[in-house]
């Protein structure tokens, strides 16, 4: 049965937002854990961001994603230089923030994912698209975005695993299939310049069939989806078993390169 109870993540992105930028002589500075290279999508350099406004229980960041005290605050163009430097080094083509959620500093996303069009980066914006799904004006000047691609993360198959591994109420569940027909609208190319992504890792199969069926409602070119396990780490097996969870489908840590984490 679903739980109507739970947070509002609209709310709360407001409230982290607080914490996690400054705005210094016009420029909104964003909080940073660190940068790093790694694996996925072939290659990428990653910026970590501090805050996001979900409390995913499976998140595998929980060490520095709610404590701005562990991070920098930096410009967009600070960010920049150093993502684009690891980039360059190990000759990565694409770009990307990862760790909170980088859709709560809008202003500073924006103007860091517009230096990256001068480059010959590609840009992916992974969110769990809520803010997205909220404001349409968010994805028209997304689209704006010449080199941007957007993977929209959604957090479980239906309201009820949404509100099960995320504390948000269900309802908010809807607004990330909005964020989809949001960017297509605006422009956004199914399939390939947006696409879903989605933790499977407590879904049965009936409801990853209907969730594939409200896709394909959207666009054709979203059935292609980009399925997301449980990765067991120590901290993520702690949470899971104290909000009595149990993955359906889970990948053991010692099972992930290193250098992708």
């Amino acid at each position: 049965m679903m739980n109507s109870k739970g947070y509002d993540p609209i709310e709360r992105a407001g409230k982290v937002k607080e914490l996690v930028t400054r705005v210094i002589s016009g420029e909104e500075l964003r909080a940073y854990f660190r940068f790093r290279g790694g694996r996925w999508y072939g290659g990428i350099a990653t910026g970590d961001v501090i805050g996001c406004n979900l409390s995913c229980v499976f998140c595998w960041s929980w060490y520095f994603k709610d404590k701005p005290s562990l991070g920098k605050f930096l410009t967009p163009y600070e960010a920049f230089t150093r993502i684009a430097k690891i980039a360059e080094r190990r000759g990565y083509r694409f770009v990307r923030l990862s760790g909170g959620e980088p859709t709560v500093s809008r202003v500073h996303l924006i103007k860091l994912a517009r230096l990256f069009e001068s480059t010959r980066y590609v840009f992916i914006l992974e969110t769990n698209g809520l803010l997205i799904g909220y404001d349409y004006s968010y994805a028209k000047e997304l689209a704006n975005i010449s080199n941007l691609v957007v993977r929209v993360s959604f957090k479980g198959t239906t309201p009820d695993e949404f509100h099960r591994l995320t504390g948000a109420a269900p309802k908010f569940y809807e607004l990330q299939f909005k964020a989809l027909e949001n960017l297509v609208y605006a422009g956004f190319e199914p399939g390939k310049e947006v696409y879903p992504a989605a933790m499977i890792g407590f879904s049965p199969d009936e409801n990853i069939v209907e969730f594939v069926k409200r896709l394909k409602a959207i666009s054709d070119e979203f059935v292609d989806v980009d399925w997301e396990y449980v990765f067991l780490y120590p901290h993520v097996e702690r949470a899971l078993k104290k909000a009595g969870l149990k993955p359906l489908r889970a990948v053991k840590p010692n099972k992930i390169p290193k250098s992708m984490i």
